[in-house]
């Protein structure tokens, strides 16, 4: 198959899968956290679970990987939406018949646990389906529509949690997995069987042992421009995604039916920033330069350090309106520099090796996301007042990280433009 441009039925059928299947796993992962926050009054239980939920989901990543590049990725995303369906409806019948806190601990982790095979699938199928020159474009249609499924999500699941509770919810979930898994099964994916005598183990070990050795010893880059992500999820985006549910939902005095309509709108106006960087990555696609880089990092970084002063400054619905736009300000600095850094990775990486080095480069980026919420999760159980501090702390750090790594971007450059020659 000849690898074409975005606008082909193939990739406008992933595309469209993942529209319904995020849109539906986004309304899941706002309400099944932000129900049990409600239920407990815990953040320290609310980041707890939250890590929890993350461990699977990076122990499966490169599994997933090596999954990706052996098996055709229309069958990995058509069984998982079908898998997420079921346990969808496990956790209805379950939910009031069982203790709340282990039931959502147990759904959580194997919820997370089935993106963290799933999306390995999806990153690795942009090159497949799409020429080298348009893999940035696609790439930036990925993340948008995780950022429109991201922003329309929470603002529709938090309506539905106020009003009518979770039940609903759930039930709009398992038709969107289901419809994105029959969708999914019309897609033609090119895909060539690996052959090979090892049992799966041994395969295993030997995939993960040449990805590794391919990111170390051939392509040190790679492990480099991942590490500097990781800082991001370790201190803006965790702290983020623990801040905005805690204050808003019990420190800055809002009732709690507002409360959780609040939160559901400010998350969807959240991933609007995500929806902004990805069409900003699409639209730039041919002027972005992994220099570049460095000055979205700083962005991140000064767009949290804003939520602090105001924390320190203001109150109630002014700290609301400053911690949406400046999470806002994030999303839209971090997707752009998400796009740019898939993209070196894919356009720097053998195409047989993708999936593996993909989900290798992600694993160790998400390993930060537990370690974060855990954090996060305990500082803001007992910070109280001094609510302002993990902002200022995470801003000065993460500028601090900039500073000491903007080298590291300027070797991407003629690597890429020598790849793109050859």
């Amino acid at each position: 198959m000849n690898r074409k441009s975005i606008f082909h039925k193939d990739f406008i059928l992933v595309a469209v899968g993942q529209i319904i299947s995020l849109f539906g796993n986004q309304i899941l992962r706002y309400a099944l956290p932000l129900y049990l926050l409600n239920e407990t009054g815990s953040s320290a239980l609310f980041g707890t679970v939250l890590a929890c939920s993350f461990i699977p989901m990076i122990l499966l990543f490169p599994i997933g990987g090596i999954i990706a590049d052996r098996v055709n990725k229309k069958n990995i995303m058509v069984a998982l939406d079908f898998g997420t369906a079921v346990l969808t409806m496990l956790f209805c019948l379950l939910v009031g018949k069982v203790s709340i806190v282990p039931l959502m601990a147990v759904t959580m982790i194997v919820l997370y646990g089935i993106q963290g095979a799933y999306q390995p699938a999806v990153q690795s199928c942009v090159p497949d389906l799409v020429a080298a020159d348009h893999i940035m474009q696609g790439n930036s249609v990925v993340d948008l529509i995780s950022s429109l499924a991201s922003m329309a999500g929470p603002a529709i699941g938090g309506i539905l949690f106020s009003v009518v509770g979770l039940t609903p919810i759930l039930y709009v979930s398992i038709g969107c997995f289901l419809a994105s898994a029959v969708m999914e099964t019309f897609i033609h994916m090119p895909f060539k069987r690996i052959q090979s005598r090892e049992n799966i183990i041994s395969m295993g070990i030997s995939d993960l042992r040449e990805s590794f050795g391919f990111i170390f010893n051939e392509r040190p880059i790679l492990w480099k421009m991942p590490l500097v992500f990781a800082c991001v999820n370790l201190l803006l985006t965790t702290l983020v995604l623990i801040a905005a549910p805690v204050l808003i939902t019990q420190r800055l005095g809002f009732e709690p039916a507002i409360a959780n309509r609040l939160y559901g709108f400010a998350q969807g106006v959240m991933a609007g920033g995500s929806v902004l960087g990805g069409l900003l990555a699409g639209i730039l696609a041919k002027r972005l330069k992994p220099g570049s880089m460095p000055f979205l990092l700083s962005g991140c970084a000064l767009s949290v350090g804003v939520v602090g002063v105001a924390l320190q400054v203001l109150s109630g619905m002014a700290v609301y309106t400053v911690l949406v736009a400046g999470s806002s300000l994030l999303l839209i600095f971090s997707t752009l520099f998400t796009v740019q850094l898939m993209t070196c990775l894919q356009m720097l990486t053998p195409r047989e090796l993708t999936g593996k080095v993909v989900s290798c480069v992600l694993c160790v980026c998400m390993c930060t996301n537990p370690v974060g919420q855990f954090i996060y999760g305990i500082v803001f159980e007992h910070i109280g007042n001094s609510a302002y501090l993990p902002f200022y702390a995470a801003a000065l750090i993460m500028l601090g990280v900039t500073l000491f790594t903007h080298r590291i971007f300027d070797e991407i450059e003629p690597l890429m433009a020598g790849q793109a020659e050859s």
